[in-house]
């Protein structure tokens, strides 16, 4: 019967095998999907993808012991800028450990700086070359800080330093600035989301900045893997306000630094720009009041020496005015004279014709009116009742009227006759 091994005892001639087989250190590349500390130790998982499919072809586990890792993270950090994190590839010394109750896995004794900043190079190049393809890398460089730009949309950590320092440099500048923060984590995988999120919120209220600032604080040796990524520098470069960063790092420049309206070193630094551009701004603004006010003392001295020029010509000038205006008043006083005196000749013609037509009138008017009263008299004078008496004719009268209707005598009633030589009086029966 085949002799029968305890799982510890299999365990341990796997381990006495690897130590045989696998007794040296080696270099591997790899990408790094999973990297944590717990108790001072660092914790990966190693991954290989397929170049085509993306697809992993091969995982192990690594550790680095404390006694590694307190060494190799700094000067790893120092050299590359950013501290090991997921997505990272990297290049390990490792050799192998199997343990009876842990498993297997790699130990690392080093890593290699030089080959992951290689890397992240050729990464940002590859994203500076997409940006330039898609036409945006530079628009950020096309915009201008307004002439007052005062009011700071600031993207960072409330409670990073840097920040401080920011706002502590603006309010001891003589210009007052109102800056709003918009709260975003600054460091870590969650970098890009935080800060493209705190930028739309920014974009929002677009109308109430002047231009946004990226700052944070840390020093040189903070994680900068988030600031180079597509997504976060395509929503810089085509932001409508100029973006200044200020994220403290000493290193070449990360993509967001290259697509940014203006890259300083630190927080500080970048209130001190804006200050700097505000006070060149007021500088202009009282060099040009200075400017406005010698134009105008200048114009002012102009206006007064014409005046007094003015003032000196105005006796003479009032005594040419003066006699040309009398002896154009005389003309006028003439003219007006003679203009009179011939209106008054012609009207007094006109009445002369008017009376002379009136007289003639009234004269033919006068002869037409006797005419009239002769024929009117000759008229009266036929019709006189005594040259009717002289004719034989009489005039009957009842109560002094004449009598022309019979019937409205009464009988016995007196009447009277009229006849040429007297009156003769009659009862009626």
């Amino acid at each position: 019967m085949q002799e029968t091994l305890t799982l510890f005892e299999l365990n341990g001639l796997v381990r006495q095998t690897i130590e045989h087989t696998l007794n040296r250190e080696y270099w591997v590349e790899a990408e790094l999907s999973e990297c944590r500390e717990s108790r001072g130790h660092c914790y990966m998982e190693l991954v290989q993808k397929d170049a085509f499919s993306n697809t992993p072809v091969a995982r192990a586990q690594a550790k680095c012991w404390r006694n590694q890792w307190t060494a190799i993270a700094p000067r790893f950090e120092r050299v590359t800028g950013q501290v090991l994190h997921a997505g990272m590839k990297v290049r390990l010394r490792v050799y192998a450990q199997f343990h009876e109750a842990y498993g297997f896995s790699w130990i690392v004794s080093d890593i290699d700086p030089n080959y992951t900043l290689g890397d992240l190079a050729r990464r940002r190049q590859e994203i500076v070359r997409q940006l330039k393809a898609e036409g945006i890398f530079d628009l950020q460089k096309e915009l201008a800080l307004p002439l007052f730009c005062l009011r700071i949309a600031v993207v960072s950590s409330a409670t990073a330093a840097g920040y401080g320092d920011f706002q502590k440099q603006l309010e001891a500048s003589p210009v007052r600035f109102t800056t709003e923060l918009f709260p975003a984590i600054m460091q870590g995988e969650q970098v890009e989301q935080s800060i493209v999120a705190a930028l739309d919120a920014v974009n929002a209220r677009i109308d109430d900045f002047d231009c946004v600032v990226i700052i944070r604080g840390g020093g040189a040796t903070a994680d900068m893997s988030g600031f180079d990524t597509l997504m976060l520098a395509e929503n810089v470069a085509q932001f409508p306000l100029p973006v200044i960063t200020g994220i403290g790092h000493d290193r070449d420049e990360c993509v967001l630094d290259m697509v940014s309206f203006l890259r300083v070193k630190t927080p500080t630094a970048a209130a001190q720009h804006l200050a700097a551009h505000a006070e060149e701004v007021l500088r202009r603004v009282d060099q040009a009041g200075q400017d406005i006010v010698r134009y105008a003392q200048g114009k002012l001295q102009r206006q007064q020496l014409r005046l007094d020029a003015i003032a000196e010509a105005l006796p003479r000038l009032f005594t040419i005015v003066r006699g040309r205006q009398e002896a154009r008043l005389e003309r006028m006083q003439q003219t007006i004279v003679s203009a009179v005196g011939h209106r008054i000749e012609m009207e007094r013609h006109r009445v002369e014709n008017a009376w002379t037509q009136i007289a003639a009138l009234t004269v033919q008017s006068t002869m037409r009116e006797k005419h009239r009263l002769d024929l009117t008299a000759e008229k009266l004078a036929l019709l006189d009742p005594a040259l009717l008496l002289r004719r034989g004719y009489s005039i009957t009268l009842y109560n002094g009227k004449a009598l022309r209707d019979p019937e409205s005598v009464a009988k016995g009633s007196t009447i009277k006759t009229r006849v040429e030589k007297g009156i003769i009086k009659s009862v009626t029966i």
